[in-house]
């Protein structure tokens, strides 16, 4: 390596990663869902001013309840970043939500119920996982892009019509 490579290498290596202005101001965080069991849709910015909205959060959790029993869970923030991604990403407005938060009852009930693709300790239970799908977004296209993330877990349903997403180790499989 010659000194002038080296010289520009080590001044790349002490340039800031962002400057002041933005680290102090970033943009806000807009999710828009629609709860596909209850039909109730909540557009919401769940993050700005440099931390998570309280109310807008406890709003999500609302409308992404367990449908079958009225139960709510607090969602994992990463979780809602996340889908929140896929949506600016494809502009889709709202992520239709096959299946939020799921309490421990209905998971056993899915399970023994045989339909398959229910795990016994499913990332649904706590909060951190979704299965979703985009009006006008090909599933495979939101697949690629949610496994493209590397964030979690994605699980391609084309039979059901979603994409299961979740904030687990990486990993994917086909339902």
């Amino acid at each position: 390596m010659s000194l002038n490579r080296r010289v520009l290498l080590g001044a790349a290596l002490t340039l800031p990663l962002a400057t002041p202005a933005l680290a102090a101001n970033p943009a806000p965080r807009n999710l828009s869902v629609l709860n596909l069991h209850t039909g109730e849709r909540l557009a919401a910015t769940y993050w700005e001013a440099g931390a998570y909205v309280k109310d807008a959060l406890a709003g999500l959790a609302r409308v992404l309840r367990d449908h079958r029993t009225g139960e709510t869970h607090d969602m994992a923030p990463g979780l809602l970043d996340l889908v929140a991604s896929l949506q600016a990403e494809f502009a889709a407005q709202p992520v239709q939500v096959i299946s939020g938060y799921r309490s421990p009852r209905t998971n056993e009930a899915l399970r023994q119920s045989g339909g398959g693709g229910v795990a016994k300790r499913s990332l649904h239970m706590d909060g951190l996982a979704m299965d979703i799908r985009m009006p006008g977004v090909d599933l495979a296209r939101l697949r690629d892009a949610a496994w493209g993330l590397q964030a979690g877990g994605v699980g391609y349903y084309p039979g059901s019509d979603f994409v299961h997403v979740d904030v687990g180790r990486v990993r994917r499989w086909n339902g």
